[in-house]
């Protein structure tokens, strides 16, 4: 009985002491469920109490803010890309955009757009930046703005809020954009 009592103590402090810190990736992956997270139940409860319109204007208002929340949060820049933009600060750049092509190309060859990530360590003239995509799959509740049949008081509002809008036409499950994290290491 004594031997157990040594043993099981010193079990516990060996397999605390193995535990590994999170890898960025794992940091990028909770900094992205995160923000998908929250905006996503922005999102329903706009849909939910106004409908489109409300929601519009939580896409407008609320996601930079949540987007903010969550990079401090994390302690990585968190931010949302789409080739098809609906907000033109939304335009990936050009490593951003070799990945959303990278992306288009694996769901083409069967990949679910739910699964598609990246991820590369650039080495750049400051120092090192760490970089991380996730797709973002075009859910249902997107569709009322992002779809192929958008109500015309919607299309207005986007028109006005967003007048270089490119970001219709979308079908469920469609790669919508990706997520983008970045932390200078």
């Amino acid at each position: 009985m004594n031997m157990l009592k040594l043993t099981l103590p010193l079990l516990l402090v060996g397999s605390s002491a193995m535990a590994e810190p999170p890898t960025e990736r794992e940091k990028a992956m909770a900094a992205t469920a995160a923000f998908g997270k929250a905006l996503k139940a922005e999102l329903v409860s706009a849909m939910q109490s106004g409908g489109p319109l409300t929601a519009i204007e939580v896409c407008h208002l609320e996601a930079p803010a949540i987007a903010k929340s969550v990079s401090i949060e994390h302690g990585m820049k968190v931010a949302r890309v789409a080739s098809r933009n609906r907000n033109p600060g939304n335009a990936p750049n050009e490593w951003q955009a070799e990945v959303l092509a990278g992306f288009e190309a694996r769901i083409e060859d069967g990949e679910d757009a739910a699964g598609l990530t990246w991820q590369e360590t650039a080495v750049l003239d400051g120092g090192k930046e760490y970089r991380f995509m996730k797709a973002i799959p075009t859910d249902g509740v997107c569709l009322a703005c992002h779809g192929i049949s958008i109500d015309p008081a919607v299309a207005r509002k986007i028109g006005e809020l967003y007048p270089g809008d490119k970001a219709t036409g979308f079908t469920q499950g469609e790669l919508r954009g990706a997520f983008v994290v970045t932390k200078k290491l």
